[in-house]
């Protein structure tokens, strides 16, 4: 059954500036939270009669008719492209503050129509405002809460949108984007469990990488770029798991988290601020967790997501440190069939080669016929079996088919929800070992291929972004990630 996330609304006022827009949602949102928050205040002190009033999301929405629509050079993002009632909730305006501005702004500016924001008809989850609420408590006291407040509900989370199989029913209003507001919090209650950090600290290009070695050699830069001033590319902080903050200018104070500590999939923040720094994430090995990350961190937004980290050469021409710029997937992995079957295709993003094949050729220096012997450009094969190598006749004839040139664990996983989410992906991997050619992962071979590559790799894949962010991020998010039926919310 698909969730119905967009709902009518009361008390609307029209606006035609995006900043006074702006100002509504904060208000709506601040009054709804803090009554909230109160209401709780008094449970936990004992009065616990009656349900409380649900405080509601913000809720901003539009009416375009066909002589409001864009036709001529339409924007590959915010823009409708059918007249009709549309509409969404809102949450956390304090942290999506500038991506609502810009939404808002370009919606009036297109189709010449003012946009309405009111209450929606929404409550707020007592969790998603008041953490402290659901901590250690028991069964009585969940009973005991869903008797006065409201509760996460999932009937009204889920991915249909995205997906594109959601279908209104007739006269219903339209989604305005692709995440409900309960979707949203939802999504930043978990991106802190994952990664140990706060979703106000992610920067908008975002890193995964499968080896603790990048995290190590990412953590060097990181307190060394900061503690000098924050380098060429101005960044004010360093933040790793625990949400440890080291200030631009400051020494690192030698705190962090123990290796028992960690959360599941740490996350690291080189943050600039305009939110164009860079967050590294350590997804670990495998398809699940590359996609539960990305279906959470998708809701941020991000301009790009890159996977850098090791594959299996599968040629026998390839040798030990060489690239591989994913130009296709052949997707094995199996976690998105039923949200993206496996029929369609998951494109490259031209912007995106381009970025990373330059940044192979600068770091390492390699020209012309120098650079294609060290770097292949080809399919990759993710999969969600990790003893492949153990079914070696199954697989040869498959792998051969698909012109397959390495195989992972979790690059398609994380293009194909970049795909799904509309967040501009890219993959280059390195290759570790060929087991198909009797060169399979030793430990003494390991260590020596670690040592030479992993600084060099974890440099392109940052200079890839820098490229990326000065060309500008609008050539980043084409049409061709964008459905008919496309939501204007980029």
């Amino acid at each position: 059954m698909n969730a119905t996330p967009f709902h009518p609304a009361s008390d609307l006022t029209s606006f035609s500036d995006a900043d006074a827009a702006l100002a509504r949602i904060g208000e709506i949102y601040a009054r709804s939270a803090g009554a909230l928050r109160e209401r709780f205040a008094a449970f936990a002190g004992g009065e616990r009669s009656g349900r409380a009033v649900a405080p509601c999301y913000p809720y901003l929405g539009l009416t375009v008719g066909p002589e409001h629509l864009v036709y001529d050079s339409r924007p590959s993002w915010g823009t409708l492209a059918y007249s009709g009632t549309y509409g969404t909730t809102l949450t956390r305006p304090d942290l999506f503050g500038e991506y609502y501005r810009a939404q808002i702004a370009r919606l009036v500016a297109f189709h010449r129509v003012p946009v309405e924001v009111g209450v929606s008809q929404r409550p707020i989850p007592l969790p998603f405002v008041v953490e402290e609420a659901t901590t250690d408590i028991g069964p009585e006291d969940v009973r005991a809460l869903g008797a006065v407040f409201t509760l996460p509900d999932l009937s009204a989370m889920d991915d249909a949108v995205a997906n594109g199989t959601w279908r209104p029913a007739s006269g219903a209003v339209q989604p305005l984007a692709l995440f409900s507001a309960e979707r949203v919090d939802l999504a930043l209650q978990r991106i802190h469990h994952y990664t140990g950090t706060r979703p106000e600290h992610f920067q908008r290009f975002v890193l995964f990488t499968n080896y603790q070695r990048y995290v190590d050699e990412f953590i060097s830069l990181g307190r060394g770029l900061v503690a000098e001033g924050g380098g060429p590319e101005g960044y004010l902080r360093f933040v790793e798991p625990g949400d440890l903050v080291q200030e631009r200018g400051e020494a690192h104070g030698g705190e962090n988290l123990s290796e028992r500590s960690l959360p599941q999939m740490p996350a690291y923040h080189l943050v600039r601020g305009d939110r164009l720094g860079v967050t590294l994430v350590n997804i670990g090995v495998g398809p699940s967790n590359a996609k539960t990350i990305t279906d959470h961190l998708a809701v941020l937004r991000p301009h790009c997501w890159l996977m850098i980290g090791h594959c299996g050469g599968l040629r026998r021409s390839q040798q030990l440190g060489d690239y591989v710029l994913a130009h296709a997937y052949v997707r094995d992995d199996k976690v998105l069939d039923q949200d993206l079957p496996p029929f369609v295709p998951v494109p490259p993003i031209a912007e995106v080669q381009v970025a990373l094949q330059e940044a192979v050729a600068r770091i390492t220096g390699l020209t012309r016929g120098d650079l294609k012997t060290r770097m292949r450009t080809g399919t990759v094969v993710s999969t969600d079996d990790r003893n492949w190598e153990l079914r070696y006749d199954d697989l040869y004839t498959r792998f051969n088919q698909s012109r397959a040139i390495a195989i992972d664990m979790e690059s398609a996983t994380i293009a194909a929800n970049g795909f799904r989410f509309r967040v501009p992906y890219g993959t280059l991997l390195c290759v570790s070992d060929k087991p198909m050619h009797g060169e399979i992962k030793l430990r003494g071979m390991a260590n020596a291929f670690y040592r030479q590559r992993v600084s060099q790799h974890l440099s392109i894949g940052l200079e890839a972004l820098r490229l990326i962010r000065e060309r500008g991020v609008e050539e980043l998010h084409s049409r061709k990630l964008r459905s008919f039926d496309e939501p204007a919310f980029r």
